[in-house]
């Protein structure tokens, strides 16, 4: 997996601009990439929103999206996604939701739905996945915001490379 020095590095290479749109990670996406120096030119904007509200009004997330196929789904992850790179000046956003403890029973804790949104030229795509990450909350929670910044370089690469 890559380090987040490495994922700065290559952003600063290919002149990708961050936002983050973060729900159960509450930041530590935005965080783990602020640790590092010279993460000012790659980072613009973080956007928690931890409650189905805050999605909604932040990021435009529809409210059918959430009811047709769960607050945890890559439908509401790519939903927030879109959401971020709209509401800022990004062009990429990284974007979760998902569940780290037994809140929901239809859903394993852990299980986090992630997406990659880019928008290259005009040219908006976006990338998903579900996963599923073990130890406590904050194991949980820090291994999803690591896996997050660490899969950005695989899905822009598919951008040229399809």
């Amino acid at each position: 997996m890559q380090r987040a020095e490495e994922v700065v590095a290559f952003m600063r290479r290919h002149g990708l601009v961050l936002a983050t749109a973060e729900s159960c990670t509450s930041g530590l996406i935005a965080s783990q990439l602020a640790d590092i120096s010279g993460a000012g030119a790659c980072l613009d904007r973080a956007f928690v929103t931890y409650t189905v509200q805050a999605k909604i009004d932040l990021l435009g997330v529809n409210r059918r999206t959430i009811d047709q196929f769960n607050l945890t789904s890559e439908a509401v992850a790519k939903e927030m996604a879109r959401g971020a790179l709209a509401a800022s000046h990004a062009n990429v956003a990284i974007s979760n939701t998902g569940v780290v403890d037994d809140s929901d029973p239809s859903v394993p804790a852990g299980t986090q739905c992630l997406a990659w949104a880019f928008n290259i030229r005009g040219t908006v795509t976006v990338y998903s996945e579900r996963c599923r990450f073990l130890g406590d909350r904050r194991a949980m929670r820090e291994a999803c915001a690591r896996y997050a910044l660490a899969q950005l370089p695989a899905y822009y690469r598919r951008l040229s490379n399809p």
